[in-house]
């Protein structure tokens, strides 16, 4: 049957940081390791568990807080910093558009905190580019949870083997390749455009 959804994951695909600078730096005035900053935030268990839901954002920001040991408006700048160089691929966004004019149904598939709808629609404005969102902490679900999937097939009204998934995870994409779905493995912008162009003809 043909292609009628693409789902796409967030963080490291429609935005991906620039460059590591910044998070290195504060890492050597706080005396971590090199990507131990990126550990505290998204891949220890308090982050997986702020993705899962079962904390809030705030809750796992101020943890983060006591773990360094800084006071509230350092906290505040290292956080800021953190994201800082984090850049939305506008290029990649007008495609996603390409494909919904196409009559494609867009998804957005993230492992996230509670604070994700809000930096979608205010940091990051994309919602106004996808048809369905899907966002981890909502669910109480991660990627690559065939849970989750699920989920977002169900949102988009199609079953897996009509749908691609994109995500710059590849335990992320093995996880939609299970369940059916075509998975894209992104490296860089033009090799996914290529590739879903020869999917749904969309170039």
């Amino acid at each position: 049957m043909p292609m009628k959804a693409v789902i796409f994951d967030f963080g490291g695909v429609l935005v991906r940081t620039r460059d590591q600078s910044l998070r290195a730096s504060w890492e050597q005035r706080l005396g971590l390791a090199p990507g131990e900053a990126s550990t505290l935030v998204f891949e220890g268990e308090r982050g997986r568990a702020a993705q899962h839901g079962w904390i809030s954002d705030a809750d796992h920001w101020r943890w983060i807080g006591q773990r360094l040991a800084i006071d509230d408006a350092t906290l505040a700048q290292f956080r800021a910093d953190f994201f800082r160089r984090d850049v939305l691929d506008l290029a990649l966004i007008a495609y996603i558009d390409r494909l919904r004019a196409a009559g494609y149904h867009l998804g957005l598939l993230s492992n996230a905190t509670d604070a994700a709808r809000r930096s979608f629609t205010e940091t990051y404005p994309v919602l106004p580019h996808f048809d369905s969102v899907t966002i981890s902490a909502e669910e109480g679900l991660m990627k690559p949870d065939p849970r989750i999937f699920r989920v977002a097939l169900a949102r988009a009204g199609v079953q897996p083997h009509e749908a691609a998934f994109v995500d710059d995870v590849a335990e992320n994409v093995a996880g939609a390749r299970a369940l059916g779905m075509v998975g894209v493995h992104f490296r860089d912008p033009a090799a996914a455009i290529a590739e879903l162009a020869g999917l749904t003809g969309v170039t």
